[in-house]
């Protein structure tokens, strides 16, 4: 059975577990080692059984521990080249990375992890590259998109393609509008290399989604300008205008930004 396991999810940090209970693996991890570690442990399961890491892209809230996973803990680092490169570059990897843990994927090319067949494809952010992941074990197809600044062809078919999904519902249009941010950053926010917002991931899913899908996430909200009550009302509402009821149709949760979710096994 595949389980699935937020450690993180927003600006403060993301990691993503998923496990067979044969293989391990972590997607991002812009948590310090200590939570790492402890989350794993608290939820009964051990870092050093993390087979690979594979990084969406070069942001601080994605990659601060992937030098220690790599250097203290022997962890394989899977991306693009472009990231790898953005990674030893960003200041908050204060251990870099060697070519022995340097492990470079092409977007819509699969990789074999254990159990895992891992394929990663393009998503528009402003970093140095970005990429989404595609999961398959056991027949479960889970996918996680996060920082993406516009919907894509691609992201509109790994929506449709999903069993399970964890997808970006960064900030309310309005909070964001009358919020605090300085003008360039909210225009950087809005832009197609910024974030999705809730109505932008509502439409997604809305549009996209088939009754394969089992069960989805909202991931990566803003603390200033969204609210996580706020985010599942407006998908929510969004999902009812098309016939599809949240609880009924598939499942939906919200990310928590700083502490871990709940186990959830991934079957079909």
């Amino acid at each position: 059975m595949v389980k699935f396991l937020s450690l993180g999810s927003g600006s403060s940090g993301n990691c993503y577990f998923l496990t067979t209970g044969q293989t391990s693996i972590l997607v991002d991890a812009g948590l310090s080692m200590r939570n790492l570690r402890k989350s794993l442990q608290t939820n009964g399961f051990d870092i050093n059984n993390v087979d690979a890491v594979f990084v969406t892209h070069d942001h601080a809230d994605h990659i601060k521990a992937v030098g220690n996973l790599a250097n203290d803990l022997g962890k394989p680092i899977y991306s693009t080249q472009e990231v790898h490169l953005g990674i030893n570059r960003n200041y908050c990897v204060t251990s870099k990375l060697t070519e022995k843990h340097v492990r470079i994927i092409n977007k819509e090319e699969s990789v074999q992890i254990g159990d895992f067949t891992v394929t990663a494809f393009e998503v528009p952010h402003d970093s140095s590259d970005c990429v989404g992941y595609k999961v398959v074990a056991e027949g479960v197809c889970f996918c996680l998109i996060t920082d993406a600044g516009q919907v894509t062809p691609i992201i509109q078919k790994r929506v449709g393609e999903a069993n399970y999904l964890v997808l970006e519902s960064n900030h309310d249009d309005e909070m964001l509008s009358r919020g605090p941010y300085p003008a360039y950053l909210k225009a950087r926010i809005k832009s197609g290399r910024g974030h999705l917002s809730n109505l932008e991931c509502g439409n997604l899913l809305a549009e996209h989604a088939t009754q394969n899908l089992r069960h989805v996430w909202l991931c990566h909200l803003s603390e200033e300008n969204n609210h996580p009550e706020l985010a599942r009302k407006t998908v929510s509402s969004i999902l009812r205008g098309y016939g599809i009821i949240d609880g009924v149709d598939f499942k939906m949760d919200v990310l928590r930004r700083k502490t871990p979710s709940l186990v959830y096994d991934l079957v079909l």
